[in-house]
């Protein structure tokens, strides 16, 4: 596929939403990015890179106090009195996936990529889900925590990956109509999962 293209996936904790685009990057010979745009925002902002952490997906973070290293190429009005808030952390990071996304052809899991991304002309926006059961599994072998901490966990990170997205997105979180293709990957496993992807990539970029 000469063409480049952007693919975005919004996923359930325990779904192998991350897994599914490592796989799909391979595949395909592009770049998979994930937490890897948290360091990549701390280094164009100057920032440190807990801020970015501590505010990753999160509607509702704020950080007081100085804030050396700040560059003053992203100083506005709405950066008053040494405050810093998640719209402003939330800019920066944008700004690293549009930067990315018009270079090259790669793929971004979470924070928010398919509203960033909505007027580049070739984004395919994918929601990975999976049956509660194989969540919670996938999460407690992975944590190594009981089973019921990992439904704790799931329920409590779904609903700030819900959280985040509604806000930012005016868009519902995992609701078909804010996606082009919807994927459990308890029916299709990861691989069943590329290959959906995959085919509807190639289709859609003929198209």
């Amino acid at each position: 596929m000469d063409e480049k293209f952007v693919i975005t996936i919004g996923r359930q904790l325990g779904s192998g939403g991350k897994q599914v685009g490592e796989a799909l990057a391979a595949r395909l010979g592009i770049s998979c990015y994930d937490k890897e745009l948290i360091q990549m925002a701390s280094q164009e902002s100057g920032l440190c890179r807990d801020f970015f952490e501590q505010a990753d997906e999160k509607t509702r973070f704020s950080i007081f106090g100085g804030l050396l290293g700040l560059r003053s190429s992203y100083v506005d009005e709405g950066f008053a009195n040494n405050y810093l808030c998640n719209e402003y952390l939330f800019k920066i990071q944008s700004d690293v996936i549009r930067e990315l996304a018009g270079k090259q052809s790669c793929i971004f899991v979470g924070r928010c990529a398919d509203y960033i991304l909505r007027e580049h002309p070739c984004c395919i926006n994918v929601f990975i889900s999976a049956d509660m059961k194989d969540r919670i599994r996938h999460i407690s072998d992975s944590q190594q925590i009981s089973a019921e901490k990992a439904r704790e966990l799931i329920e409590r990170t779904d609903k700030k990956r819900a959280g985040y997205y509604n806000y930012y997105s005016n868009k519902t979180w995992g609701m078909a109509a804010s996606y082009h293709m919807c994927i459990n990957s308890s029916a299709c496993g990861t691989e069943g999962a590329v290959d959906f992807i995959q085919m509807f990539v190639e289709k859609r970029i003929k198209n």
